[in-house]
């Protein structure tokens, strides 16, 4: 726990966390307002897409280069902290604006839900295995947040194509 207070990433993460929940919360209360459209979709849409291109571009990527590149996986880590938790800020951001729509206007939540939650898994169980914080259960950590991988991009293809009303 120690070197994790002296890690610039923890730092950098602990921020990204409290970004993200000051978004939320103040989407929830009003205080912020993506549901402004830009061409065909709302804003919180587009971050939402961004984000997701994010992960789906990065994390094969990532796991090819810390295998092919083992001498610059602290590079790749951070990366990979980094750049998922932005890419989770924005899911956050479209997520904070979907279920907190107006009643007539509210959407079908079923995938989106479960999206957000193994998205909350990944978070949760990377962030504690990156910086060592219940070094005593990393085997469990490890297999959740690699199954909840694959889940999370089943559940997106599942997503998009209800969204897309081909489900």
């Amino acid at each position: 726990m120690a070197s994790a207070l002296r890690s610039v990433y923890f730092w950098l993460a602990i921020l990204l966390f409290a970004i993200t929940d000051i978004f939320f919360v103040g989407i929830i209360l009003d205080w912020f307002d993506f549901g402004f459209v830009i061409g065909q979709y709302r804003f919180n849409h587009w971050l939402g897409w961004i984000g997701f291109l994010f992960i789906l571009i990065h994390v094969p990527l990532f796991v090819t280069m810390k295998r092919r590149y083992v001498n610059r996986i602290r590079l790749f880590l951070g990366i990979h902290v980094l750049g998922n938790l932005s890419a989770y800020l924005l899911i956050s951001i479209h997520f904070a604006s979907q279920i907190s729509r107006s009643p007539q206007f509210y959407p079908d939540l079923g995938t989106g839900i479960a999206l957000y939650i193994f998205m909350i898994t990944l978070v949760t169980t990377g962030f504690l295995q990156r910086f060592g914080l219940l070094n005593r259960m990393r085997k469990t950590l490890r297999f959740l947040h690699t199954t909840s991988v694959f889940w999370l991009f089943v559940i997106i293809a599942i997503h998009i194509l209800h969204g897309i009303g081909i489900l």
